[in-house]
């Protein structure tokens, strides 16, 4: 395991000084920038600078991870000998599991895969690029996060960000040697979720927030980058004026390029990334825009130039590669790499679409400056991401000529699938049992997870009766409770999965209504806040199309994206 030991619940991961370098002074206040207007927030919607500690060089995972990727496909008998040096940790240590993502009627799989950048300072290479000597061997922070979505038919890619101050509830996380990090009992700073047991502990958050099944996570530190960027040959970025990222007193990137297009590489590259002062509004929602520019341009280098041909140059930046970077144990050799790299390469730049999670300021006290996901907003973009939806708004492809389901396809919601040429995420499980033979415990969740409505009375009884007259025999109320805002089908083993989805395809549930979970014993069906009366669930409302303008989409096509400068940081 490479992660560290937890820091008390629900401390902020902002004490301590700025990277050498930086963006703070050494008593973690920000210095004002030149032209600036102090602290005020901007009536655009931009974030207020707030006090800094461990501003870290926080170049995009998703950079890394897809570099990684395109050069495994590029090199892949170069990286042979690269199989033992390749770091694993858990997929997921919390106690909710979602079983992997679900195939669609014609058997085709989609991915999700979280990208996590970690500011750890566990060597002297991270040291050297991370600065900031009072962090060196602490807890690392997962200070980049990015969910990377491959549809079901590989036709289009969303890529989703979440700010690093955004504040979530925790899950219940436990290490793989036994060791149990509690669920939060109040909002926590999501960058913290790694110190909480690891990498599965931030893919365990994301899964609580989202109900959006991760099938791998792929975590990369500092070192590597530098390499990386100088193998492709540079990526070309663009700013709307000259920019210095520098403040009267030293802090800042110190990027300084001037109007219009450059091709940067190396460790101008790292500063690109890093950058805050001198972007758009000087916050992190400007430095995330940055990082999804130079993401985008950096797909369509891949696509146009053979630069990564050089046997020794193709070695080095894969050591360097496979040092900086920790996956799951289903991503452990490089054929499963390989493979991944495959499908990602299908998905043409003009279809791959960067967002960032829709958010707003939290009205929470001690919580200024820092955001939660804006609700309905947010929850639009994730419905998208889970339902397998385009966010670019151009739909999924079509098989040809209007095929048939594949007889692969899964015949119940809780049943796994793989797709030719997809690494497999889910267990492999028993086949379904007649309704009868079925024992269902139903518990009255109706109250919803805000408590806001009245829990309705004899609800599990009501459901219990239904689905005996369904044929259910074995149903029976639980006079033990829940807190559902949608009505999920929970069960415990891979034994169990396939009779979930039984129960689940008789009540007209979706497929990620069925989900794996530490908490019940046996299959449970929570009544939920969306199935007060009647017979069946209340539907939900028609998904969205594309992604909402709150999201700041950026097509992967769009070469003429340029970054605005924040007013006094120009030369």
């Amino acid at each position: 395991m490479r992660h560290s030991s937890v820091r008390g619940e629900g401390a902020t991961a902002q004490a301590g000084e700025e990277i050498s370098g930086g963006e703070a002074d050494a008593s973690g206040t920000v210095p004002p920038q030149r032209g600036g207007s102090g602290t005020a927030r901007r009536s655009d919607g931009g974030r207020p600078r707030k006090q800094g500690r461990r501003r870290v060089l926080r170049w995009t995972a998703s950079v890394l991870s897809l570099l990684i990727l395109g050069t495994a496909g590029a090199g892949y008998l170069y990286y042979q000998h690269l199989n033992g040096s390749i770091h694993t940790d858990a997929l997921n240590l919390g106690e909710t599991k979602l079983g992997g993502s679900k195939p669609n009627a014609f058997g085709q799989t989609p991915l999700n895969i979280l990208l996590i950048g970690s500011d750890a300072r566990d060597d002297a290479a991270n040291q050297a690029l991370g600065g900031a000597t009072d962090t060196f061997d602490g807890p690392p922070l997962a200070d980049v996060q990015m969910l990377l979505h491959l549809s079901a038919d590989r036709s289009n890619m969303s890529v989703v960000s979440m700010p690093r101050d955004t504040m979530l509830m925790m899950p219940k996380c436990t290490e793989p040697g036994g060791k149990v990090h509690p669920a939060s009992k109040g909002l926590v700073q999501t960058n913290e979720s790694l110190q909480r047991g690891g990498p599965g502990c931030t893919v365990a958050a994301w899964q609580e927030l989202t109900k959006i099944p991760i099938d791998h996570f792929m975590m990369i530190d500092f070192k590597g980058v530098v390499s990386m960027a100088d193998a492709i040959g540079g990526v070309p970025v663009c700013v709307e004026q000259n920019v210095h990222s520098r403040t009267r007193d030293g802090k800042g990137s110190g990027l300084k390029l001037p109007k219009g297009t450059s091709v940067i590489q190396g460790e101008q590259a790292l500063q690109w990334l890093r950058t805050r002062y001198g972007f758009e509004d000087g916050t992190d929602i400007g430095r995330t825009h940055a990082q999804h520019q130079y993401m985008t341009s950096m797909a369509r280098e891949f696509r146009k130039n053979a630069k990564l041909t050089n046997p020794v140059k193709l070695n080095s930046l894969a050591q360097a590669a496979i040092d900086a970077m920790v996956v799951d144990t289903g991503l452990n050799k490089i054929d499963k790499l390989y493979d991944l790299s495959m499908e990602l390469k299908k998905v043409p730049p003009g279809r791959i679409t960067m967002t960032t999670m829709p958010w707003v300021y939290s009205t929470k006290p001690g919580l200024d400056g820092r955001v939660e996901p804006m609700a309905n907003e947010a929850e639009a973009v994730f419905r998208m991401v889970r339902e397998d939806i385009a966010l670019d708004g151009k739909g999924n492809a079509t098989p040809e000529g209007g095929a048939s389901p594949s007889p692969g396809a899964s015949a119940t919601p809780g049943t796994p699938s793989t797709s030719p040429g997809t690494p497999s995420t889910a267990a492999t499980t028993a086949p379904a049992s007649a309704p009868a033979k079925i024992a269902v415990s139903v518990r009255n969740a109706t109250s919803g997870k805000d408590g806001a409505e009245t829990r309705v009375k004899n609800r599990s009884n009501e459901v219990a009766a239904l689905l005996t007259g369904k044929g259910f025999t074995k149903a029976a109320a639980d006079n033990r409770t829940g807190a559902e805002d949608t009505t999920v089908v929970r069960y415990a083993t891979d034994a169990q999965a396939a009779d979930a989805g039984v129960v689940a395809t008789a009540l007209g549930l979706p497929a990620t209504a069925v989900q794996k979970s530490e908490e019940v014993s046996g299959i449970t069906l929570y009544v939920g806040k969306d199935w007060r009366t009647g017979n069946a669930p209340t539907p939900p409302p028609p998904a969205p199309t594309v992604a909402p303008t709150s999201a700041h989409a950026l097509n992967g096509d769009n070469e003429s994206a340029c970054m605005p400068i924040q007013p006094g940081f120009t030369w």
